[in-house]
């Protein structure tokens, strides 16, 4: 399976998980940092987290994984979330 799929799929289970609450809007702005935004950016937004060291390094890899998927691919990845995440959104309200 090519890693945009898996991605993509992993990201779907997370944001549509059966409950009922909004997604938080740092999650959106994570996923949107991981896919566009530089390495060193990336890095210190998710320092705002305080996680371990070896959380960070492990986040850092999969973002060379998403780096690797070319950015048609990763602009159809986000519009795809920000499609989920209107639809998901929208049966809370």
């Amino acid at each position: 399976m090519r890693l945009s799929v898996s991605v993509l799929l992993v990201t779907l289970a997370l944001c549509c998980y059966d409950v009922k609450a909004t997604v938080c809007p740092s999650l959106v702005v994570d996923h949107t940092a991981m896919y566009f935004t530089p390495d060193e950016f990336y890095k210190i937004s998710l320092s705002k987290y305080k996680a371990p060291a070896e959380a960070v390094w492990g986040m850092m890899q999969v973002k060379q994984c998403t780096d690797e998927i070319s950015i048609v691919d990763r602009f159809r990845i986000a519009n795809a979330l920000s499609n989920v995440l209107l639809k998901c959104t929208s049966q809370d309200l």
